[in-house]
């Protein structure tokens, strides 16, 4: 559909019906990331893992997310949208049985693995295909709709993977996944349009080939406190750092990073989403560790948070034309963390619901408050050809700040169990604990909290570098000084 409409004119059924597609397989991906978080307890009694051990379900998933994102664009070209598209349905949907399958911790976070890789395509491939499918007049109308999953998933998928978790078994948070994979994997095949246009271009295979085992090996060395992997992860990276600098064609292009603006929105977001992705599975267990709660009634408690994040988040994405967006960004820096240290001061085995709950929606309002304004402003005053790679990297930035912040808060809680409850090492032994242990847990989760909260705080640093004038008095002041 290449004809533009008309600002305000109708949107073609066609489109509608290509974005309503892309709508609903992106929220099977959503969905699946928000359940597992849930069944992070019951999988570690099954496989009687330690924390250090059981995060790696989370961070191989976020890992394989970041190191997918940036050959979007080449494989696009290469094999076409539709292509890609339906091979990540696929690859996603296979993975998902797979995990299923799993009869270990290292079987399952590789399988998850698997399952990232198709994940990892399908939001930015349904956005181009979006895009495609109709004309400017209704890209916003369209794109607006893609907004639904982000919303719809935090607040459904908890509740789900807690039912399927205490009425079946964890295994049914990714079984679930395949009728549900192959129903949109039909109507992809049937409703998205063909594709007309390829652009090739060339894939910066030894910037991947540094990236992503520097991301695994740095993240190893974080979890298991191994300095030599840690040290060769750092090394990669620097590695990966210095080609994309001197590439013509890098799989990053991080010189648009020089810019200030870009520069501390990708700080704030790095520091941000560590600390606020890292902790989400800190609650969860305190819930089914010290409450005694069961998965279920877990996610019905977390539900609080996620829409006070999605009501503030709608806000802020419209306040963000009007105000300038390091306002509302420093803002949100401080409210989140202010969450993150109510939860830490008042976290004990009896703490009342509500004042928990009160807790989360301060931290719930500070993360609508920051992830999109943050990347708004970063994005601000660039050129079409330039938004794209910066929107990507701005991504691929908070993945890997999500797998390191998880890396260090399962570290610290990991080491906050063993301090308090001297031979706890596994996560299965802590579920069988006696209720006189609940106190000593609890302080265990407060710890790992003020880690999240220290991490959190540091990304204001960077947030006071955002614009925080209007870019009319920006404009007005250089005159002036002129």
């Amino acid at each position: 559909m290449t004809a533009q409409l008309e600002r305000g004119s109708p949107v073609p059924l066609r489109a509608m019906t290509v974005a309503w597609v892309v709508v609903l397989v992106s929220l099977l991906v959503v969905l699946d990331t928000t359940v597992v978080n849930i069944a992070l307890g019951a999988l570690a009694r099954d496989f009687r893992a330690s924390v250090g051990t059981i995060q790696w379900v989370v961070t191989g998933y976020v890992l394989a997310l970041a190191t997918v994102i940036p050959i979007t664009a080449w494989s696009i070209g290469k094999l076409g949208a539709k292509r890609v598209y339906l091979a990540a349905i696929a690859v996603f949907t296979i993975g998902s049985l797979l995990c299923s399958l799993a009869w270990d911790t290292w079987s399952l976070a590789g399988f998850r693995v698997l399952q990232g890789l198709g994940g990892g395509l399908l939001m930015p491939v349904g956005m181009t295909i979006v895009l495609r499918s109709a004309g400017g007049g209704a890209n916003g109308r369209l794109m607006s709709m893609l907004g639904i999953p982000p919303l719809i998933g935090p607040i459904v998928g908890p509740v789900l993977g807690g039912l399927l978790v205490a009425e079946l078994s964890w295994r049914w948070i990714f079984l679930v996944n395949l009728p549900l994979g192959l129903a949109g994997l039909l109507f992809a095949a049937r409703s998205l349009p063909a594709d007309q246009e390829r652009a090739a271009r060339r894939l910066d295979w030894p910037g991947l080939a540094l990236l992503s085992p520097g991301l695994v090996l740095l993240v190893y060395g974080l979890t298991a406190e191994h300095l030599l992997g840690m040290a060769l992860g750092a090394l990669l990276i620097a590695g990966f750092v210095l080609r994309a600098l001197t590439a013509a064609e890098p799989l990053l292009q991080l010189r648009l990073f020089a810019r200030r603006r870009l520069a501390a929105s990708a700080g704030t977001l790095v520091l941000f989403a560590g600390a606020y992705f890292g902790s989400m599975l800190l609650l969860p267990l305190y819930y089914q560790l010290v409450r005694g709660q069961d998965p279920a009634v877990a996610g019905l408690l977390g539900i609080p948070q996620v829409l006070a994040t999605g009501v503030t988040m709608q806000v802020a994405t419209r306040l963000v034309d009007r105000i300038p967006p390091g306002r509302i960004v420093v803002l949100g820096t401080v409210l989140a963390p202010s969450g993150f240290f109510l939860l830490a001061w008042q976290l004990a085995a009896d703490t009342p619901y509500w004042m928990i709950i009160a807790a989360t929606v301060v931290t719930g309002t500070g993360v609508g408050m920051t992830m999109m304004p943050a990347t708004a402003a970063g994005t601000r005053g660039l050129s079409h050809a330039e938004a794209p790679a910066a929107s990507t990297g701005l991504v691929i930035i908070q993945q890997v700040g999500s797998a390191t912040g998880t890396a260090i808060v399962t570290a610290a809680l990991g080491h906050s169990l063993a301090t308090r409850l001297p031979g706890t090492d596994g996560l299965d032994q802590a579920f069988g604990l006696p209720t006189s242990a609940a106190p000593a847990l609890a302080a265990a989760f407060q710890d790992s909290y003020l880690w999240g909260c220290a991490i959190m705080l540091l990304s204001l640093v960077p947030a006071l570098f955002l614009p925080r004038r209007s870019e009319e008095a920006t404009a007005g002041a250089r005159r002036s000084e002129s």
